[in-house]
């Protein structure tokens, strides 16, 4: 027996012996992988249609372009690039030499017109005495031409004197007349309530000259932090209108993803939403759709596309999503950068 054992097998006696082994593992291969087709078939199918995803997305913030409400040239800056400021705090100042001279000119004008105003109320006043001293001329010229009207009829007096005194009683009504005319235009002069005009007129340049002044400094509007801070240098001309820094709220970004138009049969806000920062990877945020864009991206294109000839593509369009964080993220949610956004449709 121990002879017989110790005796090497022979090809054929191999070959009989691993011939069993390979059948045993064919067969065990021909079970396991239709078993995983199956089941990735079976995972793939239940849960195909749940989800809705794209890489076309990005995270947006807040972005302010603060400018001047005033032209001139810069004459100090409070802040640089990256710095985070608080709601009205100082930004920087355009010179305000020329908003000073604008006030003093415009309290010139109101002390003028203030002036002018006492100068009419004394000549109004002095109208009431010209009325007076014209109606008692004309008193007299007429208690004259009586007296000459008489000595006329009795043969005392000439024709030549009596036309004398009726000419001086024209004379002084005429005057009373201009008198009470006068005293009329003063009068229309004064305005009974309020403010004269002039004095309006000029505290309303005030009020402009004062708002200029205080629009020299320019203030942060909200809180956030400044970027594209390139242009504001010492000497920089600020033109209305143009923004000459940019202020990039840092308390609530969001997600900003664009939907094939065929994505979005089923998605509604509230859905809940899976976000990938690529500038994070491994971090997995989640979110919540807020909101469908109520157009596609190129309606709202400066050169809208314009289908209405003989080359029109049908192009699939895509419909911007916005969503919202759950909670503020752990990271710096930088406005621009790249994510994927993946939405859990409902059933």
């Amino acid at each position: 027996m121990n002879k017989m054992n110790s005796e090497p097998l022979t090809g054929e006696e191999v070959q009989a012996t691993s011939k069993p082994k390979r059948n045993w593992l064919r067969l065990v291969l021909m079970l396991i992988v239709p078993l995983l087709l199956v089941g990735v078939g079976g995972y793939w199918w239940l849960n195909s249609g749940k989800t809705v995803s794209t890489d076309n997305a990005a995270v947006k913030q807040d972005i302010t372009s603060v400018g001047g409400q005033v032209s001139g040239p810069i004459s100090e800056v409070f802040v640089k690039e990256g710095d985070r400021v608080k709601p009205g705090q100082l930004l920087f100042r355009i010179d305000p030499a020329p908003y000073r001279v604008a006030l003093a000119t415009a309290e010139a004008q109101l002390a003028a017109a203030q002036l002018a105003k006492r100068q009419a109320v004394t000549q109004a006043a002095g109208t009431g005495a010209d009325i007076t001293g014209a109606q008692n001329q004309l008193a007299i010229a007429q208690r004259a031409l009586g007296r000459q009207s008489q000595l006329l009829g009795r043969g005392f007096t000439t024709r030549v004197s009596y036309d004398e005194a009726l000419a001086n009683v024209r004379q002084a009504e005429t005057a009373l007349a201009d008198a009470r005319a006068r005293a009329a235009n003063a009068q229309a002069a004064i305005v009974s309530t309020g403010e004269q005009p002039g004095e309006a007129a000029a505290r309303a340049a005030i009020a402009r000259a004062k708002l200029d002044l205080s629009r020299t400094d320019v203030r942060a509007p909200a809180a956030g932090v400044i970027s594209n801070a390139d242009r504001l240098l010492a000497g920089q001309q600020v033109v209305p209108g143009v923004g000459m820094v940019s202020l990039v709220g840092g308390e609530a970004a969001w997600v900003e993803a664009n939907f094939k138009e065929k994505d979005l049969a089923r998605m509604v806000p509230g859905q809940r939403v899976e976000i990938e920062i690529d500038a994070y990877p491994g971090r997995t945020f989640t979110g919540r759709v807020e909101s469908i864009g109520a157009g596609t991206g190129s309606e709202f294109a400066i050169l809208p596309a314009q289908n209405a000839n003989g080359n029109w593509v049908k192009v699939t369009q895509r419909v911007p999503v916005r969503v919202r964080f759950d909670r503020k993220p752990d990271k710096p949610m930088i406005a621009g950068l790249s994510a994927t956004v993946t939405v859990e449709l409902n059933d």
